[in-house]
């Protein structure tokens, strides 16, 4: 009886590591692109919001320097006049006065960069004329539309209210004191999953994003120029409250931030000329949404 010979094949080393290299690329494949994308718009808006902390800090610093500059430069003048009180007609209470009164700004300093005193006048009587629609934080420098009365269920047109609001807003960005700030447009969604108009926003990340471009492009239409806008949608990932089973409506929101520029372009938007809107996301389907207020 013969014995049929034994063989063993060994693959060589580069063989090896090429299949090996192959399987992780089949398994990387696997990661949903949708996925990736959403991830990948997260990271980057984080990044957005880690810039704009770094400049609301830089400016509240420089706040910082300048007045404590005045009050050494005014400690300075009242020892000198002081000595000199004597024989000399010299208005000392004043400059206590004026002393006291930098210390008292020095005390009341916010590190959130607040906006000029008229702007931010001119913002919260903007708040007060559209309660239902905006509300307005004058120590982030932040005006907020609610989604609800912004916005129908899963769709990126503004409703008329919102559109009123919008109007009235524009001249006082365009101001000669706003304008040397950078309209920051971020838009936010709850956690309910996009359903009908899907095929428009596939996730809220999309949905989020196309209502802040929506609301850009409503201030270009109304005058503010284009240069000066910079525009971040967080989808679910930024709640302001936890989400029930229906999302919530506090999370369903647009901000709008008055920053200083971060990049510098000539005029940066102060004399720009403003340009015709982006076109809008296509119209959610006519109907009917099954899910709750985006």
């Amino acid at each position: 009886m013969t014995t049929r010979p034994q063989f063993a094949f060994t693959l060589p080393v580069p063989v090896r590591i090429g299949a090996i290299a192959a399987s992780a690329l089949a398994l990387a494949a696997c990661v949903p692109q949708e996925k990736y994308n959403d991830l990948e718009l997260a990271y980057r808006s984080e990044q957005q919001q880690l810039i704009r902390t770094q400049g609301e800090l830089e400016t509240a610093r420089a706040n910082e320097a300048r007045l404590r500059s005045q009050l050494a430069q005014a400690a300075s003048d009242l020892e000198s006049l002081e000595a000199l009180r004597k024989g000399q007609n010299v208005d000392v209470d004043k400059l206590l006065a004026d002393y006291e009164a930098l210390l008292g700004q020095i005390g009341k300093l916010d590190v959130g960069g607040p906006l000029p005193n008229d702007v931010n006048k001119a913002l919260a009587d903007l708040a007060a004329q559209y309660p239902e629609v905006l509300q307005f934080d004058p120590r982030r420098g932040m005006i907020r539309f609610m989604s609800d009365f912004t916005f129908d269920p899963g769709s990126v047109q503004l409703k008329s209210g919102a559109l009123a609001a919008l109007k009235t807003l524009a001249p006082i960005l365009t101001s000669s004191q706003a304008a040397g700030f950078e309209v920051v447009v971020v838009g936010h969604t709850d956690n309910t999953p996009i359903r009908r108009s899907a095929a428009q926003h596939p996730t809220n990340m999309h949905l989020s994003a196309h209502r802040a471009i929506s609301v850009r492009d409503q201030l270009v239409k109304d005058g503010v120029p284009a240069t000066r806008f910079l525009i971040a949608g967080y989808g679910e990932f930024r709640p302001v409250v936890a989400n029930g089973s229906n999302g919530a409506a506090q999370n369903r929101r647009v901000e709008i931030y008055l920053m200083p520029f971060l990049v510098s372009s000539g005029a940066a938007g102060v004399t720009a000329t403003a340009a015709p809107a982006a076109p809008a996301p296509a119209p959610a389907p006519a109907g009917g949404f099954e899910e709750p207020t985006k």
